[in-house]
């Protein structure tokens, strides 16, 4: 008998509306072995950090999130691919398709769409979703086609961004544009917030 699958995540939440069409559950899975510079979610990185959850959990919060209207997942991180063996919903990973293994492969097909390429910080852009111009979105299912064609080359004026703020501080849901985030920290300090630490500098 195998144990049920365990995914680690760094959190979960719901509704996100920054990182896809509609109100999507958002999972952040833990661990990244790319260490793209310039990434904000330092936090994400530990493969030995954020919290072990079964795919019947995460299942579970997806059929919690529908029954409240959500409209799809999102699954980020982190890097998805490092823990390939249950994604089957849109995926953000810094891998592109040539350097996957078979797992993470079928992985990745199985998406409706995904975002692929390492994040660089030397090569901004306007495109939705994505952080640097290299990162392209794929559209895997005759469904994603149909829910994502109109985005595959959308450049919003402000990219989506949503703030969530918990007992130790706030996070940012979503993919801001380069020189947003040292933006963000003058503001604080200069409205007499103190930022003790960031996800996106160590």
């Amino acid at each position: 008998m195998t144990s049920e699958p365990r995914l680690r995540v760094s959190r979960v939440h719901f509704p996100v509306t920054a990182l896809g069409p509609g109100d999507r559950l958002g999972v952040w899975l833990q661990g990244c072995p790319l260490a793209c510079a310039g990434c904000m979610s330092l936090d994400t990185w530990d493969p030995t950090g954020g919290v072990e959850l079964t795919v019947e959990q995460l299942v579970g919060m997806w059929r919690d999130a529908g029954a409240a209207g959500a409209q799809g997942v999102t699954i980020s991180g982190g890097e998805p691919l490092a823990q390939a063996a249950a994604l089957t919903a849109l995926l953000f990973t810094g891998f592109e398709f040539d350097e996957l293994d078979t797992t993470q492969l079928g992985a990745a097909r199985l998406a409706d769409a995904v975002v692929t390429g390492r994040y660089r910080a030397g090569e901004p852009t306007d495109l939705i979703w994505r952080g640097s111009a290299n990162q392209r979105l794929h559209l895997n299912t005759d469904l994603g086609r149909r829910r994502y064609a109109e985005f595959v080359d959308l450049a919003p004026q402000r990219p989506p961004i949503q703030v969530r703020a918990e007992h130790d501080g706030f996070w940012l849901i979503g993919v801001p544009r380069r020189g947003t985030l040292p933006r963000l920290e003058r503001g604080l300090r200069d409205d007499g917030l103190d930022v003790d630490t960031v996800t996106w500098r160590r």
